[in-house]
């Protein structure tokens, strides 16, 4: 009877044994499937990022380009604006 109980005990040691190995290739399955979606979630916001910047690089150059032209409207005003203030400056001596 001893022996049968030494038995039952070796066989359900190696069975538990069997079954943590197991578990750990589980948890090593599981754990490489979380970073290989924690890395495409983070190329995807890597990737929305990008898009972000290029719209935002785009939104300043049309920004530049609408100063740019107030900047020559603003100038040809005041230079249509120089001879006649001159004009009335002369009249008016």
């Amino acid at each position: 009877m001893k022996k049968i109980i030494a038995l039952s005990t070796l066989l359900a040691l190696g069975a538990l044994g069997m079954a943590c190995g197991d578990a750990g290739t589980a948890n090593n399955a599981a754990a490489n499937a979380n970073k290989a979606v924690a890395n495409a979630m983070n190329a995807v916001a890597n990737a929305a990022n990008v898009a972000a910047n290029t719209m935002a690089n785009a939104a300043n150059t049309v920004a530049n380009a609408a100063n740019s032209a107030a900047n020559a409207s603003n100038a040809a005003a005041n230079a249509a604006n120089k001879p006649a203030t001159n004009a009335t400056n002369t009249t008016n001596k």
